[in-house]
């Protein structure tokens, strides 16, 4: 088959799936996300080389049991308290859970930006694989879940629109930069990516936050302008920190020594191929969120 053919059906069909499974039901989107971080946690344990097992139990068991935590704490709580006739609650502070695992995922995130720009390390210490699979790996797909509900509910919109943000940055950087790129942004560890790309692709992604704010979000024309800036500023998120999560993967390929991190989507790659500027971005927009409600 050809090439290109490939990467297209490929690319259709993770595009309806993720599309369908945002819409269709809260459920279904987390079901198919906590898929993706088991075959993405797979895909990472090759890259480093550390024994699967106990990774991919570790993943599975911390995403249900948060998710759970998070999204049926109230229908918990309720059902117990029928059970028993009074008010019970499982005491358990999501907030403040929340604010821990972000702490923890930053502190990790600077980790990795270290280990980006550090030339002089080549290889990833014993340790850090572990560290790098909670903080890197678990934790975003955690995050990826949270933001898509926002302040109040389960919003498709908010998925959707983070991701539109983030195609659009990837697709105009690669024009951008093969059209009039010159300057290489970090020719060591991604010899393609340029300068000129980079910009071009933030400032896409602007002009895309612009659009959905005003075309597909449709806020209540009183906060019109605070919506915009909102959407503005998620852009600016994507466009930066989604060129960084790009960059990690790729240096933890290029230690590896292999292209792709999978195979799953012929043509295109692994799932941390698809996602690794969405896991970059996720807890960095959860941080905007919470400095936005603290604000307001």
């Amino acid at each position: 088959m050809n090439e290109t053919l490939k990467r297209l059906i490929s690319g259709v069909v993770y595009i309806t799936l993720l599309l369908f499974s945002i819409l269709y039901s809260t459920e279904s989107f987390i079901l198919l996300f906590g898929i993706f971080l088991v075959i993405a946690t797979f895909e990472f344990c090759n890259l480093v080389k550390i024994n699967k097992i106990l990774p991919l139990s570790l993943v599975s068991l911390s995403y249900t049991a948060i998710s759970l935590l998070s999204y049926y704490k109230t229908e918990t709580d309720n059902y117990l308290s029928n059970l028993r006739e009074q008010p019970i609650q499982l005491g358990i502070d999501i907030d403040q859970l929340n604010l821990v695992l972000l702490a923890i995922c930053l502190l990790i995130f600077i980790k990795c930006l270290i280990f980006l720009f550090d030339n002089k390390e080549q290889i990833v210490f014993p340790i850090w694989k572990y560290l790098y699979l909670v903080g890197y790996i678990l934790l975003p797909f955690i995050f990826i879940v949270k933001i898509s509900f926002g302040i109040n509910d389960y919003n498709p919109k908010i998925i959707i629109g983070l991701f539109i943000l983030i195609w659009t940055n990837d697709t105009f950087a690669y024009l951008v930069g093969k059209s009039i790129g010159k300057h290489k942004l970090y020719e060591r560890i991604s010899p393609k990516k340029t300068i000129e790309g980079f910009l071009g692709g933030v400032a896409f992604a602007i002009f895309a936050g612009y659009l959905i704010s005003k075309l597909y979000i449709k806020p209540n024309p009183n906060f019109s302008d605070t919506s915009i800036l909102i959407w503005t500023m998620i852009a600016l998120i994507v466009g930066v920190f989604g060129t960084i999560g790009d960059l990690i993967e790729s240096k933890f390929k290029r230690i590896a020594e292999v292209k792709d991190s999978g195979k799953i989507m012929p043509g295109h790659g692994g799932i941390l191929d698809r996602l690794d500027s969405v896991i970059f971005v996720a807890p960095i927009v959860y941080l905007f969120y919470q400095i936005l409600s603290y604000v307001s």
